[in-house]
């Protein structure tokens, strides 16, 4: 218990002195709003960028979770912010769901609507509710979970569709990032709507939702996963054939936590006793990408042999918490072990002692990565703050 004892402090010291500051001082818009779209990786602002629904609902969760467990003024002003301008600007007021992004005024730039975003608005909406007992919070999200289930729950086939129009029609490019496969069901939807679902369910025990994370859950065990290997396959089609031969390194530790944490939630002992057969075959296959320095590489291509072995900040930051969550509920003394080399290895490469916050990632040639964003459409106080505070949660 020292090792934990001496990395909670560690980690409550980044949280308020590295990560939490950096997005208070740099990345509020005064002028026109809610939160500056993008940091460059040398630390140049671009108060022009468009704004994305993905970093403000991330901003939300963050600092909602940071004002639930610290609380701290400055926290709950940024939380508060986030759902101010998350209600007033990304959500449409006429047909509902939240807006991909505005452009830096605030008006609404590319309506579409991408589920991952539903399913982080949710997630934010929840937390900031779950830290302050606001009730329009709870609200839109109960309406954002209701929009999902009607406009992207696939009631013949299961799961969820990918992305639909404004007003909820088919949509021809589904794709979450220009390097995701246009296909209509994703690895990562389904995880990022099972993790808001689960949080929503912590402040709102409803018959619906529960019987949806069930589902959800076992959609991962019958779908997602590749029995063979205990890999996540990543694109279907909607009739769940798989459409891609990558192994994300990153999604398979973040997965197993994940789905761990919605079974103890639902405190359904059926499933949970399934899924914890799992989790530890989930983060074992995960290890492969585990590297002598302590670090988790991006991705592999089974069909080419081609690796991506650079360590992505959100990867490593994964990798701590599905590893300390095998020590916690597995006694697994080895996945301790693996958790302080990675944590090393992020203080060693990813933490900027200079500026704050953290860099994109450590390239694969050993250099750090400062092309990629500091803060921007996916670089978010998220999963870093999110590793510090489930440490911080963990283990009373």
């Amino acid at each position: 218990m020292n090792k934990i004892s001496e990395l909670k402090s560690e980690m409550l010291d980044v949280l308020q002195n590295n990560i939490l500051p950096y997005w208070e001082k740099n990345m509020q818009d005064h002028e026109n709003g809610g939160f500056y779209g993008r940091m460059t990786g040398d630390e140049k602002l671009m108060p022009e960028a468009e704004k994305g629904a993905i970093l403000n609902a991330r901003i939300l969760w963050t600092y909602s979770s940071a004002y639930r467990l610290l609380k701290s003024s400055e926290s709950w002003e940024m939380a508060t912010r986030a759902k101010r301008y998350l209600i007033d600007k990304f959500y449409d007021k006429r047909f509902g769901g939240i807006y991909w992004s505005l452009d830096n005024k605030g008006n609404p730039l590319d309506t579409k609507k991408q589920i991952y975003a539903l399913g982080f608005a949710i997630y934010g909406l929840s937390e900031y509710h779950r830290a302050t007992g606001d009730r329009e919070a709870l609200d839109y999200a109960i309406m954002l979970f209701k929009s999902i289930e009607e406009h992207s729950f696939d009631k013949e086939k299961n799961g969820y569709l990918e992305a639909l129009t404004r007003e909820w029609n088919e949509i021809e490019d589904m794709r979450l990032s220009e390097k995701d496969a246009n296909e209509k069901k994703t690895m990562n939807t389904h995880l990022h709507i099972l993790e808001p679902y689960t949080n929503l369910y912590r402040v709102w025990k409803n018959d619906e939702l529960r019987k949806q994370i069930k589902n959800l859950v076992e959609v991962f065990l019958d779908k997602i996963l590749n029995k063979e290997t205990n890999h996540l396959r990543l694109f279907f089609d909607e009739n769940w054939n798989g459409k891609d031969h990558i192994i994300s390194y990153g999604h398979d530790i973040e997965a197993s936590w994940l789905i761990h944490e919605a079974a103890l939630v639902l405190e359904d002992e059926t499933l949970l006793k399934r899924v914890e057969a799992i989790v530890p075959l989930i983060a074992n296959a995960a290890g492969e990408g585990l590297q002598a320095d302590g670090g988790m590489i991006y991705e592999k291509n089974t069909e080419t042999g081609e690796v991506d072995a650079d360590r992505h900040w959100w990867v490593q930051a994964e990798t701590v918490v599905g590893y300390i969550n095998l020590y916690e509920y597995f006694n697994n003394e080895d996945a301790l072990e693996k958790a302080l080399q990675c944590w090393n290895f992020i203080k060693k490469h990813l933490i900027d002692s200079k500026n704050g916050e953290w860099f994109w990632s450590l390239k694969a040639d050993g250099t750090i990565n400062t092309i990629d964003d500091k803060a921007g459409f996916w670089k978010c106080p998220y999963h870093n703050g999110r590793m510090c505070m489930e440490l911080l949660g963990r283990f009373q």
